[in-house]
């Protein structure tokens, strides 16, 4: 069955609001249903923090930003590194140091020729100058960067950086022009900003829509479609109503039922994809959970087993540490137990019980990843059977990384948290170091040892080091995972696009047929 909708309903439905372009565009007037072969508009969870790419890590943006700007470096479907905006890389033995060789064939979209000054303005003078960027914690290390040529930049940096060349492919690598940003500002780059990507943006409506139009002076291969808009629906059952009406032609993290349900669709194409991410409990070493034998209780209580079948139909593998299967930092031969009697003699040592239940604030998004709030309301439950009494607070997407950079997240927080190159650093390194602002984990303890790892250059040492931490920050409480997280995607039968083991979803790989 088909859901019909009226232009009001499908407004207030899809939450898309009026507000005007700061592109100049006018406020929306008007739907677009049924787009035309050269063109395709996504249903997607959340906007993108602001338009400066280096500014805020927030992985759900990072699909939209590469459309518009570029990486030094690129990932394919399996994960491995490849060029992009660098042709070639080297990382020093000793780790202090990272040459690397930039394209001379590319143009930002204003015109200007990309060379090393641009990466050097990227990666070292926005730092130094004392932007307001995330880029300052993933290149915090960059002393200085060498440009010998304008298709050459040496990075120099004060410890060794062995994850240097995953970084450039990361979160917030993205290469900005330094002659335009210079000249306009932050904030004129903000509302009109300049890429070297496949796309321009033509126009955008905070929190509501956001239009791309190819680049046809691209460097790089040729886009298949010629515009790209996508509709900011926060709802899940609002996306799943734009799809099946006809309003987008492609949407993620639907609920799995859902999923089921639109397979059954005789024009959609319905999926359940696992990705490099990590459904898991970011937890604080203070307040409620400063007790171990708490921390400890909690992981105990949760059946994984139950949370995969429950919501992902058994698809999401339940993990005892924090890494995906695969990925360098998952153990095979460690399984942390789920077991209520364990749970209860852990609160037991501490005075608690059912009858005496320890009190906890437990934070979820609700629509930000397949089934999130109904995955924390069950674990509120597992909870109290064992004698954990946890408050459960709903906040945005966008309120998360607020509440974390402050260190104001509650005892608990369901989270997805996303490592695109799968190295070990990016799952419990920076999601266990006290010194950087995405850790809600202050304790040094483990801290201590998470802090070491970040300056061991030989991959070998690290890697082993970083199994063995990951083990042992399970057994101290100080993280609790999950579920490997898995995407949800529907789309139209005939809209075919590239899937990639992290997720991604590139507009730029996609052609209908």
């Amino acid at each position: 069955m088909t859901i019909e909708l009226d232009r009001r309903t499908a407004l207030q439905t899809l939450g898309l609001g009026a507000a005007a372009s700061v592109l100049g565009g006018s406020p929306r007037g008007d739907l677009a249903f049924a787009q035309s072969k050269d063109s395709v508009t996504i249903g997607w969870p959340s906007d993108v923090p602001s338009w400066d790419p280096n500014q805020r890590f927030t992985p759900d943006a990072q699909p939209i930003f590469k459309l518009v700007f570029d990486q030094p470096l690129d990932q394919n479907e399996k994960l491995d590194l490849i060029p992009k905006l660098v042709t070639k890389w080297e990382l020093a033995a000793d780790g202090l140091s990272m040459t690397v060789d930039l394209r001379d064939d590319v143009v930002f979209h204003n015109g200007d020729k990309m060379t090393a000054e641009d990466f050097k303005y990227t990666f070292f003078e926005r730092i130094k100058a004392g932007h307001k960027v995330d880029t300052v914690n993933s290149w915090r290390k960059v002393t200085d960067v060498e440009t010998p040529s304008p298709t050459r930049a040496v990075m120099k940096f004060n410890s060794p950086a062995p994850t240097a060349p995953q970084w450039l492919a990361f979160l917030g690598s993205f290469i900005v022009p330094k002659g335009y940003m210079e000249k306009a500002g932050q904030d004129a780059f903000r509302e009109k900003p300049v890429g070297t990507g496949p796309y321009r943006l033509v126009e955008y409506q905070l929190n509501a829509r956001i239009v791309l139009e190819r680049n046809d002076a691209y460097w790089g291969a040729k886009p298949k479609l010629r515009r790209i808009t996508f509709d900011i629906v926060k709802d899940p059952s609002a996306r799943v109503a734009a799809v099946q009406s006809g309003q987008v032609d492609l949407t993620i993290n639907v609920p799995v039922r859902e999923v089921e349900r639109l397979k059954r669709e005789p024009t959609l194409a319905a999926e359940i994809n696992p990705i490099t991410r990590v459904i898991l409990l970011q937890v604080r070493n203070d307040l409620g959970f400063a007790d171990p034998n708490v921390r400890l209780a909690a992981h105990h209580a949760i059946d994984k087993d139950a949370l995969s079948k429950a919501f992902y139909g058994g698809v999401a593998t339940p993990l005892s540490v924090v890494a995906t299967p695969g990925s360098p930092g998952y153990l095979t031969d460690f399984k942390f137990d789920y077991s209520l009697d364990k749970a209860k003699a852990a609160l037991a040592k501490s005075g608690f019980s059912p009858e005496k239940p320890a009190q906890i604030k437990f934070a979820a998004t609700n629509g930000h990843f397949p089934s999130d709030y109904d995955i924390a309301r069950a674990i509120q439950q597992m909870w109290k059977k064992v004698g954990i009494e946890a408050e459960l607070e709903t906040i945005e997407y966008a309120k998360y990384f607020e509440l974390n950079r402050g260190a104001k997240l509650p005892e608990a927080t369901l989270y997805s948290w996303d490592n695109a190159t799968g190295d070990p650093e990016i799952f419990s390194g920076y999601l266990l170091n006290p010194k950087m602002p995405f850790s809600a984990w202050k304790g040094m303890d483990v801290g201590e040892k998470v802090m070491e790892l970040f300056n061991v250059a030989d991959y070998g040492k690290r890697i082993e080091a970083y199994r063995a931490l990951n083990k042992s920050a399970v057994e101290a409480g100080a993280t609790i995972p999950l579920l490997q997280s898995v995407i949800t995607v529907v789309r139209k039968k005939n809209l075919n696009y590239t899937r990639y083991a992290n997720g991604w979803i590139l507009g730029n790989t996609m052609e209908w047929s």
